[in-house]
């Protein structure tokens, strides 16, 4: 079994970062479509942006979002600093705040993960 933590660091200003969003849920993806994988994907710093913008069905990536958004994640603080906690609660996405508000990277690292940053 493999396990694995795509992490979405990326924000919505600019072209590369929309590439790399896409790359991010591709490869989020393709841990999701194997049975035997655990994927954690993990929206942290201005990647919470995004959440709201794939929560919309005419997003280019909306489709590719739903099929991995039963293993996506939020970071609480950066939710609420980059002024997106209310979408990211209204999406149903959980937030999490193991380390001062933040996602615990190590923790991932402890549980034998591999961290895939984008």
């Amino acid at each position: 079994m493999t396990k694995a933590a795509v992490v979405i660091l990326a924000g919505t200003e600019s072209h590369s970062d929309l590439g790399r969003l896409a790359n991010g849920l591709e490869a989020a993806k393709e841990f999701a479509d194997e049975p035997e994988d655990d994927l954690e994907l993990i929206f942290d710093g201005a990647g919470t942006q995004w959440i709201p913008e794939l929560e919309d069905p005419d997003h280019d990536y909306h489709d590719l979002y739903q099929s991995v958004k039963d293993d996506t994640s939020a970071c609480d603080y950066c939710s609420g600093a980059f002024g997106v906690e209310d979408a990211v609660a209204d999406a149903g996405v959980v937030t999490l705040d193991k380390h001062d508000g933040h996602p615990s990277i190590r923790s991932l690292v402890d549980d034998d993960y591999e961290i895939i940053t984008f």
